[in-house]
Formats: structure tokens, C-alpha cells, sequence
């Protein structure tokens, strides 16, 4: 089975928000809604995501940054923004999805998702961790 029929499968069996399969191992996976576990993945993973391949319910434009950043290979998601396609193609990063929004709405589905927003600002990758981690930070994940 390739990883991200492997990924896609451990994601709706498991009814989880994120699963990421290397060489058909599953290296990383949570429940957690939002950012953070993508984000604790590349922290304490980001070696073995080099490659890997990732199923996850929501991706937006700061997830695919992120995913840009871990050289992840392919990408599977329930819903992605038209920011997040235009990292990865300009990433080559395959991917597929089941629907397409102009943007991730928040939580109160009043506006942008907040991480969303944070990567428009961002000037770069560096920039866009830092401003994760304050935005975790605030929220106490981390």
C-alpha cells in the first residue's frame, strides 16, 4: 500500500485530524484540531517527515508552509484554501482534496483562520515558526 493510502485509511479508521506515513510506517499521528499537531510534528519529527506522506482533515496556507518546509512529499486533505495550492505547486508537493475554499475559516466561522493569517504576514519560514509558536504559545499548547 503506498503511504498516503496508508495515511488516508489510519485518518478515517481512527477518525483523526492528522496521520503522516513513511516508507509504510506511521510516524506521526493526533486527534488535535488546529496547527498544533502539524506543528509538533515538525519539531520533534522534522527528519522523518523528509519524504513522508501526510493525510489531514484541514490544510491551510500556514500547514502547507509547514509541510514545504518538512520536504513531505504528497498531501491528502478533507478541505484546503486556494493559498494552500499555490504552496504546493509551487513546492511540487502532490496533493489531492475533497474540496477546495477560498480560505480556512476560524473557529467562530467569522473570518480567517488565525493561522491563516499568519502566513499572509509572515515574510518567510523563519518568521512563520516564530509567529506559530507565540500564537501556541498564547493559547497554551506549548
Amino acid at each position: 500500500m503506498k503511504d498516503i493510502e496508508l495515511a488516508k485509511k489510519i485518518l478515517s479508521e481512527e477518525n483523526l485530524a492528522i496521520a503522516i506515513v513513511r516508507e509504510g510506517k506511521c510516524i506521526y499521528k493526533s486527534d488535535r484540531r488546529g496547527i498544533y499537531p502539524l506543528y509538533m510534528a515538525l519539531i520533534n519529527h522534522k527528519e522523518e517527515l523528509q519524504n513522508a506522506s501526510s493525510a489531514d482533515r484541514v490544510i491551510g496556507r500556514g500547514a502547507a508552509q509547514l509541510y514545504e518546509y518538512a520536504k513531505v512529499k504528497y498531501v491528502f486533505a478533507n478541505v484546503i484554501s486556494e493559498g494552500t495550492k499555490e504552496v504546493l505547486e509551487k513546492s511540487g508537493i502532490a496533493y489531492e482534496a475533497e474540496k477546495t475554499v477560498p480560505y480556512i475559516k476560524n473557529r467562530e466561522q467569522n473570518g480567517m483562520c488565525p493561522v491563516e493569517t499568519l502566513s499572509y504576514q509572515s515574510k518567510d519560514i523563519d518568521e512563520l515558526l516564530k509567529n506559530m509558536a507565540s500564537f501556541l504559545k498564547g493559547l497554551n499548547l506549548i
